[in-house]
Protein backbone atom coordinates (compact mmCIF):
# COMPACT_ATOMS: atom_id res chain seq x y z
CA UNK A 1 0.00 0.00 0.00
CA UNK A 2 1.04 3.71 -0.40
CA UNK A 3 2.63 5.67 1.86
CA UNK A 4 0.65 9.00 2.68
CA UNK A 5 2.90 10.97 1.29
CA UNK A 6 2.18 8.99 -2.16
CA UNK A 7 -1.23 9.64 -1.94
CA UNK A 8 -0.92 12.99 -1.54
CA UNK A 9 1.33 13.16 -4.70
CA UNK A 10 -1.02 11.59 -6.86
CA UNK A 11 -4.09 13.28 -5.34
CA UNK A 12 -2.25 16.19 -6.42
CA UNK A 13 -2.13 14.88 -9.96
CA UNK A 14 -6.06 14.83 -9.89
CA UNK A 15 -6.08 18.21 -8.27
CA UNK A 16 -4.29 19.97 -11.14
CA UNK A 17 -6.06 17.89 -13.84
CA UNK A 18 -9.71 19.94 -12.30
CA UNK A 19 -7.82 22.91 -12.55
CA UNK A 20 -7.20 22.51 -16.33
CA UNK A 21 -11.25 21.75 -17.01
CA UNK A 22 -11.98 24.92 -15.94
CA UNK A 23 -10.65 26.74 -19.47
CA UNK A 24 -13.07 25.93 -22.06
CA UNK A 25 -11.79 25.70 -25.59
CA UNK A 26 -13.46 28.33 -28.21
CA UNK A 27 -14.54 25.35 -30.48
CA UNK A 28 -16.48 23.45 -27.69
CA UNK A 29 -18.53 27.34 -26.91
CA UNK A 30 -19.06 27.32 -31.04
CA UNK A 31 -20.07 23.63 -30.87
CA UNK A 32 -23.22 24.54 -28.74
CA UNK A 33 -24.82 26.78 -31.18
CA UNK A 34 -25.79 24.51 -33.89
CA UNK A 35 -28.13 22.60 -31.94
CA UNK A 36 -30.69 25.42 -31.62
CA UNK A 37 -30.64 25.74 -35.51
CA UNK A 38 -30.85 21.84 -35.88
CA UNK A 39 -33.38 20.50 -34.12
CA UNK A 40 -35.70 22.61 -36.70
CA UNK A 41 -34.17 20.43 -39.01
CA UNK A 42 -33.55 17.17 -37.53
CA UNK A 43 -35.80 14.49 -39.02
CA UNK A 44 -38.23 12.60 -37.25
CA UNK A 45 -36.85 9.67 -37.11
CA UNK A 46 -33.84 10.99 -35.38
CA UNK A 47 -35.70 13.04 -32.89
CA UNK A 48 -37.13 9.57 -31.47
CA UNK A 49 -33.75 8.09 -31.75
CA UNK A 50 -33.40 10.64 -28.71
CA UNK A 51 -36.41 10.17 -27.24
CA UNK A 52 -34.83 6.11 -26.86
CA UNK A 53 -31.74 8.36 -25.74
CA UNK A 54 -33.89 9.34 -22.90
CA UNK A 55 -35.66 6.44 -22.07
CA UNK A 56 -32.98 4.31 -21.79
CA UNK A 57 -30.62 6.85 -19.82
CA UNK A 58 -33.41 6.81 -17.28
CA UNK A 59 -33.65 3.01 -16.87
CA UNK A 60 -30.34 2.60 -16.43
CA UNK A 61 -30.27 5.24 -13.60
CA UNK A 62 -33.28 3.16 -11.96
CA UNK A 63 -31.64 -0.48 -12.65
CA UNK A 64 -29.10 -0.28 -14.75
CA UNK A 65 -30.76 -1.43 -18.20
CA UNK A 66 -29.13 -3.74 -20.52
CA UNK A 67 -25.88 -1.52 -20.01
CA UNK A 68 -25.01 -3.00 -16.78
CA UNK A 69 -21.49 -4.13 -16.38
CA UNK A 70 -20.34 -6.87 -14.23
CA UNK A 71 -17.86 -7.14 -11.46
CA UNK A 72 -17.31 -10.55 -12.49
CA UNK A 73 -14.76 -8.92 -15.67
CA UNK A 74 -12.40 -7.64 -12.58
CA UNK A 75 -9.94 -10.68 -13.30
CA UNK A 76 -9.37 -9.34 -17.03
CA UNK A 77 -8.39 -5.74 -16.07
CA UNK A 78 -5.51 -7.77 -13.16
CA UNK A 79 -5.09 -10.38 -14.78
CA UNK A 80 -1.67 -11.12 -13.10
CA UNK A 81 -3.12 -10.01 -9.91
CA UNK A 82 -5.44 -12.23 -7.32
CA UNK A 83 -8.31 -9.81 -7.92
CA UNK A 84 -11.60 -11.63 -7.91
CA UNK A 85 -14.13 -9.86 -5.91
CA UNK A 86 -14.24 -5.95 -5.51
CA UNK A 87 -12.57 -6.12 -1.58
CA UNK A 88 -9.32 -7.58 -3.09
CA UNK A 89 -8.50 -4.51 -4.90
CA UNK A 90 -7.91 -2.75 -1.01
CA UNK A 91 -4.28 -4.31 -1.87
CA UNK A 92 -3.50 -3.17 -5.14
CA UNK A 93 -2.09 0.34 -5.47
CA UNK A 94 -3.44 3.31 -7.20
CA UNK A 95 -0.52 2.91 -10.03
CA UNK A 96 -1.55 -0.52 -11.02
CA UNK A 97 -5.61 0.92 -11.19
CA UNK A 98 -4.30 3.64 -13.33
CA UNK A 99 -2.43 1.24 -15.57
CA UNK A 100 -5.69 -1.30 -15.51
CA UNK A 101 -7.71 1.67 -16.82
CA UNK A 102 -5.02 3.18 -18.96
CA UNK A 103 -5.64 -0.34 -21.08
CA UNK A 104 -9.65 -0.44 -20.62
CA UNK A 105 -9.28 3.07 -22.11
CA UNK A 106 -7.06 2.21 -25.08
CA UNK A 107 -9.10 -0.66 -26.28
CA UNK A 108 -12.88 1.05 -25.86
CA UNK A 109 -10.95 3.82 -28.41
CA UNK A 110 -10.06 1.42 -30.77
CA UNK A 111 -13.81 -0.13 -30.49
CA UNK A 112 -15.31 3.46 -30.64
CA UNK A 113 -13.16 4.24 -33.62
CA UNK A 114 -14.04 1.08 -35.53
CA UNK A 115 -17.94 2.06 -34.26
CA UNK A 116 -17.30 5.57 -35.51
CA UNK A 117 -16.03 4.53 -39.12
CA UNK A 118 -18.87 2.05 -39.78
CA UNK A 119 -21.96 4.24 -38.71
CA UNK A 120 -20.24 7.20 -40.36
CA UNK A 121 -19.87 5.99 -44.04
CA UNK A 122 -24.37 5.98 -44.56
CA UNK A 123 -24.26 9.57 -43.41
CA UNK A 124 -27.31 11.11 -42.00
CA UNK A 125 -29.34 7.19 -42.04
CA UNK A 126 -26.36 5.72 -40.07
CA UNK A 127 -26.18 9.16 -37.67
CA UNK A 128 -29.48 7.51 -35.97
CA UNK A 129 -27.82 4.61 -34.93
CA UNK A 130 -24.31 5.80 -33.65
CA UNK A 131 -25.78 8.05 -31.16
CA UNK A 132 -27.35 5.53 -28.81
CA UNK A 133 -24.34 3.55 -29.46
CA UNK A 134 -22.30 5.90 -28.56
CA UNK A 135 -23.92 6.85 -25.82
CA UNK A 136 -23.88 3.44 -24.68
CA UNK A 137 -20.38 2.44 -24.96
CA UNK A 138 -19.36 5.83 -22.95
CA UNK A 139 -21.81 4.15 -20.03
CA UNK A 140 -20.09 0.80 -20.32
CA UNK A 141 -16.68 2.28 -20.57
CA UNK A 142 -17.28 4.37 -17.44
CA UNK A 143 -18.89 1.46 -15.59
CA UNK A 144 -16.03 -0.51 -16.00
CA UNK A 145 -13.64 1.90 -15.11
CA UNK A 146 -15.83 2.26 -11.58
CA UNK A 147 -15.16 -1.41 -11.23
CA UNK A 148 -11.01 -1.28 -11.46
CA UNK A 149 -11.53 1.23 -8.75
CA UNK A 150 -13.54 -0.87 -7.05
CA UNK A 151 -16.45 0.42 -7.35
CA UNK A 152 -19.90 -1.43 -8.08
CA UNK A 153 -22.42 0.11 -10.80
CA UNK A 154 -24.83 -2.14 -9.36
CA UNK A 155 -25.49 -0.13 -6.56
CA UNK A 156 -27.96 2.71 -8.12
CA UNK A 157 -25.53 5.43 -6.07
CA UNK A 158 -22.78 4.22 -8.37
CA UNK A 159 -24.94 4.94 -11.40
CA UNK A 160 -25.73 8.06 -10.25
CA UNK A 161 -21.99 9.02 -10.32
CA UNK A 162 -21.66 7.60 -13.71
CA UNK A 163 -24.51 10.31 -15.15
CA UNK A 164 -22.53 13.24 -13.43
CA UNK A 165 -19.42 12.47 -14.73
CA UNK A 166 -20.79 11.84 -18.53
CA UNK A 167 -22.63 15.03 -17.82
CA UNK A 168 -19.81 16.51 -16.95
CA UNK A 169 -17.61 15.84 -19.71
CA UNK A 170 -20.44 17.51 -21.66
CA UNK A 171 -20.89 20.60 -19.63
CA UNK A 172 -19.75 23.86 -20.26
CA UNK A 173 -17.32 25.81 -18.21
CA UNK A 174 -19.59 27.00 -16.01
CA UNK A 175 -21.39 23.09 -16.07
CA UNK A 176 -17.93 22.36 -15.02
CA UNK A 177 -17.58 23.69 -12.02
CA UNK A 178 -20.42 23.06 -10.37
CA UNK A 179 -20.36 19.00 -10.84
CA UNK A 180 -17.09 18.73 -9.50
CA UNK A 181 -18.64 20.72 -6.30
CA UNK A 182 -21.34 18.01 -6.26
CA UNK A 183 -18.85 15.29 -6.83
CA UNK A 184 -16.95 15.94 -4.40
CA UNK A 185 -20.10 15.46 -2.08
CA UNK A 186 -20.95 12.50 -3.20
CA UNK A 187 -19.50 10.48 -0.34
CA UNK A 188 -20.52 13.17 2.59
CA UNK A 189 -22.06 11.22 5.35
CA UNK A 190 -23.99 14.99 5.11
CA UNK A 191 -27.62 13.94 4.51
CA UNK A 192 -28.44 17.07 3.23
CA UNK A 193 -25.58 17.32 1.06
CA UNK A 194 -26.67 13.84 -0.06
CA UNK A 195 -30.43 14.59 -0.60
CA UNK A 196 -29.10 17.94 -2.65
CA UNK A 197 -27.35 15.90 -5.26
CA UNK A 198 -29.67 13.31 -5.63
CA UNK A 199 -32.85 15.99 -5.80
CA UNK A 200 -30.36 17.69 -8.94
CA UNK A 201 -29.88 14.55 -10.50
CA UNK A 202 -33.99 13.86 -10.75
CA UNK A 203 -33.63 16.32 -14.14
CA UNK A 204 -31.37 13.55 -15.59
CA UNK A 205 -32.72 14.14 -19.05
CA UNK A 206 -30.97 17.41 -18.93
CA UNK A 207 -27.62 15.20 -19.03
CA UNK A 208 -28.71 14.40 -22.66
CA UNK A 209 -29.56 17.29 -24.31
CA UNK A 210 -26.15 18.67 -23.15
CA UNK A 211 -24.84 15.47 -24.38
CA UNK A 212 -26.70 16.01 -27.35
CA UNK A 213 -25.37 19.62 -27.89
CA UNK A 214 -21.78 19.01 -26.90
CA UNK A 215 -21.45 16.50 -30.04
CA UNK A 216 -23.73 18.80 -32.28
CA UNK A 217 -21.20 20.33 -34.44
CA UNK A 218 -19.33 16.90 -34.64
CA UNK A 219 -21.66 15.52 -35.89
CA UNK A 220 -22.68 17.67 -38.06
CA UNK A 221 -19.68 16.57 -40.17
CA UNK A 222 -20.66 12.91 -40.21
CA UNK A 223 -24.09 13.50 -41.65
CA UNK A 224 -21.47 13.65 -45.29
CA UNK A 225 -21.87 10.27 -47.11
CA UNK A 226 -19.11 8.22 -47.30
CA UNK A 227 -16.74 11.75 -45.54
CA UNK A 228 -18.69 10.68 -42.71
CA UNK A 229 -16.55 7.30 -42.41
CA UNK A 230 -13.26 9.42 -41.28
CA UNK A 231 -15.55 12.16 -39.43
CA UNK A 232 -17.47 9.36 -37.56
CA UNK A 233 -13.77 7.63 -36.57
CA UNK A 234 -12.18 10.72 -35.13
CA UNK A 235 -15.04 11.71 -33.20
CA UNK A 236 -16.19 9.06 -31.08
CA UNK A 237 -12.78 7.96 -30.48
CA UNK A 238 -11.96 11.65 -29.57
CA UNK A 239 -15.14 11.30 -27.44
CA UNK A 240 -14.32 8.44 -25.76
CA UNK A 241 -11.16 9.11 -24.83
CA UNK A 242 -12.56 12.84 -23.23
CA UNK A 243 -14.70 10.47 -21.05
CA UNK A 244 -12.14 7.84 -20.38
CA UNK A 245 -9.47 10.78 -18.78
CA UNK A 246 -12.41 12.09 -16.68
CA UNK A 247 -13.45 8.68 -15.42
CA UNK A 248 -10.05 7.87 -14.49
CA UNK A 249 -8.91 11.36 -12.81
CA UNK A 250 -12.14 11.37 -11.02
CA UNK A 251 -12.36 8.01 -9.56
CA UNK A 252 -8.52 8.01 -9.09
CA UNK A 253 -9.28 11.04 -6.71
CA UNK A 254 -12.33 9.18 -4.93
CA UNK A 255 -10.35 6.30 -4.12
CA UNK A 256 -6.89 8.43 -3.01
CA UNK A 257 -9.30 10.42 -0.35
CA UNK A 258 -10.66 7.40 0.68
CA UNK A 259 -7.80 5.68 1.30
CA UNK A 260 -6.33 9.15 3.01
CA UNK A 261 -9.05 9.35 5.16
CA UNK A 262 -8.31 5.46 6.29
Amino acid sequence: METTEQLLIELKKSEDWEKEQKELWFWEKLGRLPFKFLDKLTPAFLQRKIGVMLDELGQYVQSGGRYLSSVSSLTSYYPDKNVHVLEDLALISIKDMDHAVGKLANNRKRLATVQGASTGIGGILTLAIDIPVLLGLQLKTLQDIAICYGYDPNEKKERMYIVKVLQFVSSDINGKQAILKQLSLFDATDEEAQRDIVSELQGWREVVFTYRDQVGWKKMFQMIPVAGLIFGAFINRSAVNDLAEAGLMLYRKRRIKERLSQ
